[in-house]
């Protein structure tokens, strides 16, 4: 669940790029701790289900200057995940994760 977390701030990252998004929130989630099979998953979900204002919105939420996410508890995760105003983003961010995690 905190890798779910995790993955969600980091990639919101990549809605300002101007290459592909999935590649850079690809890249952001790998940075984040993840997996390469599980950050092309969760990138491909989170780039195809969010539109750009969406990824926007995302990556404010895990704007973590000087911040270790790596050490920060799952409760400061989801509570930065809840503070997003869009459920949409929670729910695809969630799922994504979720998905993706099971899927293996």
């Amino acid at each position: 669940m905190r890798r779910i977390a995790t993955l969600a701030l980091m990639l919101s990252l990549a809605a300002c790029a101007t290459v592909d998004p999935r590649i850079v929130v690809r890249d952001k989630l790998i940075e984040a701790g993840l997996k390469p099979p599980m950050a092309d998953c969760m990138a491909e979900k989170l780039v195809r289900k969010l539109d750009r204002d969406q990824l926007r919105e995302l990556a404010h939420a895990a704007n973590l200057p000087h911040e270790d996410v790596g050490h920060m508890s799952i409760d400061d995760l989801l509570y930065r995940l809840r503070a997003i105003q869009d459920p949409r983003v929670v729910e695809v961010v969630t799922r994504a994760g979720l998905g993706c995690a099971i899927a293996g």
